[in-house]
Formats: structure tokens, sequence, C-alpha cells
């Protein structure tokens, strides 16, 4: 398969996920970096140590993954959380009450609720704004923003965010205000946010990044110094910190990355191109696909699409439960990014805790799935999906 027209892949990206981080010298000539559980270190008379004081603090298993999160953004740092929701919870911890943060109207859930339900009794307020419409972001931008989050694509609608045209804009109004894109969907593989212009990189690695659907993980990547410094003193004093185990599976599976994302890149293409010819279809939401709104922005800054991916079918809700409780090889679950594949409903699942006017201004209907392509056989989910479609609306021609 051709690229379609998306940036080339810069070379090098499997070498460094499998190299980078890797010192078999350093743990006596071990390839794969030993699993420390230890949460103390021995340390020299104080305030003397050899770099590990505490397990919150630091862990030499953990350490070896940052670094390669870090090369794999073209980041100078990493940093790793307990999990996506705690990478966001302490980046929002860099702002103080009174402080403003302009968000993407659509996106995940969780991020939607933290700032909404929690932030804002801290005295952090967010505004949600369509980021394709630049018009709308500098019209939003206050004296006391200090913090652009951006996620691209959107989830669940799949809108394409100009990272650069944005950052752009806000550097010009004010240099201090934390550009943050959260890249969950399509790995540093697919779109490299500190390349155009993003201050802070972040994550949920217990999607893609880690790809098995066994650890539960979040991090961040930045190149600014004093950045790296702020949240790391957080990661320790909120101790919002992933175990040395989960820390060596998201290791293990860093190593197959560019392999899965390639499998994953390509499925949900011809999935997508599949169902823009059903005749219960009446909208593939795929930024890979010419018919999409930011298709050439995609191309601007991303070296393809993920697995993820969203479409409306012609019925409502009914339909959709009939959809979901037919598939065979999918799976009905939240989550996305895995070997599996999954299906879902916004409306009802990731994003119930969305107001629900705010769910139908943004067009979260109950005829909106989303799916997660996996790794099984393309021709395989293509027949899964057939087979639902039939059972759902020959339901409905039976009962008319």
């Amino acid at each position: 398969m051709d690229d379609q027209g998306f940036l080339k892949q810069k070379p090098g990206f499997a070498t460094t996920a499998i190299r980078s981080g890797i010192e078999p010298d350093k743990y006596s000539g071990a390839v794969v970096a030993p699993i420390v559980t230890s949460t103390i270190f021995k340390q020299q008379p104080p305030p003397g140590h050899k770099g590990f004081i505490y397990g919150r603090s630091g862990n030499p298993t953990r350490y070896t993954l940052q670094e390669c999160l870090a090369s794999l953004d073209g980041g100078k740092y990493g940093l790793t959380f307990s999990s996506g929701l705690g990478a966001t919870t302490s980046i929002v911890s860099l702002l103080s009450n009174g402080d403003h943060i302009l968000s993407s109207d659509d996106l995940y859930g969780g991020t939607n609720r933290l700032f909404r339900q929690i932030a804002e009794r801290f005295g952090i307020h967010t505004t949600f704004v369509d980021f394709t419409k630049l018009e709308m972001l500098e019209k939003s931008i206050k004296e006391n923003t200090k913090m652009i989050w951006i996620e691209t694509p959107t989830n669940p609608l799949l809108k394409v965010v100009d990272i650069s045209e944005i950052s752009k804009i806000v550097k010009q109004h004010n240099k201090e205000i934390m550009i943050v894109v959260d890249n969950t969907f399509l790995t540093p593989y697919l779109q490299r946010p500190l390349d155009h212009g993003a201050d802070v990189v972040m994550y949920s690695l217990t999607k893609y990044m880690n790809g098995h659907s066994d650890v539960v993980m979040g991090a961040a990547v930045m190149n600014d110094v004093e950045i790296e410094k702020r949240l790391r003193f957080l990661q320790v004093a909120m101790g919002i910190v992933p175990s040395p185990m989960d820390c060596y599976l998201v290791s293990r599976s860093l190593k197959t990355l560019a392999l899965r994302m390639e499998q994953h890149k390509k499925s949900a293409l011809m999935i997508a191109e599949w169902m823009l010819k059903h005749p219960k279809v009446t909208e593939v939401l795929h930024p890979g696909l010419p018919s999409h709104p930011q298709h050439n922005i995609a191309k601007k800054q991303m070296t393809g699409h993920s697995g993820v991916f969203s479409f409306r079918h012609s019925r409502g809700l009914k339909e959709s439960r009939k959809f979901l409780s037919s598939l065979k090889v999918f799976t009905l679950a939240e989550s996305l990014g895995g070997y599996e594949s999954l299906a879902e409903l916004p409306s009802l699942m990731t994003h119930a805790s969305v107001p629900e006017d705010q769910r139908a201004e943004l067009g979260i209907t109950d005829a909106l799935v989303r799916l997660s392509v996996g790794l099984e056989d393309t021709e395989d989910l293509i027949a899964d999906l057939d087979q639902a479609f039939t059972v759902a609306f020959q339901q409905r021609i039976l009962e008319l």
C-alpha cells in the first residue's frame, strides 16, 4: 500500500523503538532490561545516592521506558504516569486557580469530565471550541488562557486539527501559553506533534503504544526543560506513577509498534472504503478518505491514520444495539488500539459523561458507532460487519 499522499515516514523509527534505552552492559549483558521491583535503594552517606532513592521518585525500568518514549517523539524528556487520565491530571496540575484552558470541543469523554467536574472545582475554567475553525480559536483566547488542549484526530468524530497553524496563532498571541496534544489515536509513528509546534505530547499508553489490552498507563513527552522539571515534580509529589511490571510490558510492546501500526492503518482504510459503498451507512469519518473534511490537513501532518474511525448509519439506537450485539469478531467494549477489534456506541459508552446538549451539538448521536480495527484478517472483519448490518436492518424490515 502506498502512502496515500500522507507525509513519508521518517527513517529509523523501528530501530529507535527497538534500541532506545537498551544498555546491555549496564545490566550484566542482559539485552532485555530487567524488571526492578525494589521500592528502596541503598544510599551513600546522606545525602548521597546512585540515582535512585525510592520507587515513587524513580525506577530503572520506568526510566528505560521514558527514554524510549522521548526518542520516538523526537523529544528530550519523557515521563510516565499510572494512566492516561493520570497524565492529563498531572499536566492540568501545572495550572493554578484562575487559569483558563482552551480545549477541543470533541475529545475523550474522560478528559471532558476531568475539565468540567474536577478542574473547575479548583478554579481552572475550560472553554470548548471547534479547533477546525481557526477564527473561533483566536476569538476564544483570553488574558488568563494558559493552556491549549488539542486532540487530533478528535474522539469520536475524527476531526483533524492543524497543529502548526494553531501553534502559530497561539504563540503570536502569548508565547507562554502551553500547547498540549493528545496523540493517543496516532502514536509517534503516525504523527509527531512536537515537530509542528506543540509543547507537550500526551498519551494514553493503554491504547496503541502498549497494544495488548493488558496495561493501563499514560505518558507525556516534551523538549522544554522547565516544563519537564515542573511535571516531574508533580509526578513524584502526586504519586501518579506506573508499576515496574507495567513499564516492562509497554517497553516490550514498543518493539513491534511500527509493524502493528502499519497493519492497523492498512486494514482500517480497507474497511472504511468498503463502508463507503454500504447502503445503510450515511457517513464514514476516516481522515484517510478524500471525502474527509480535513483530509488535506491530515496529509500535511500525519504519515497515515490508525485503526480508529467512526461511521453513521441510517437508523437509530435500536439498530445500533442490534448491530453491536450481532458482531462476532469485533468485541463490544470501550478502549481502542489493541490487537483485537472493538466496537462501541459513544453516546452511551465512552462519551456518556459528556452533557447531553453538548453531545447533540457535536453530533454524537445514537447512530454514531466507533470502531477500533485490530490485527485480525481484514476479510474476516468485513464479513463480520456485513452480517451484523444484515441482522440489524433485517430486523427492522421484519417489524415493519
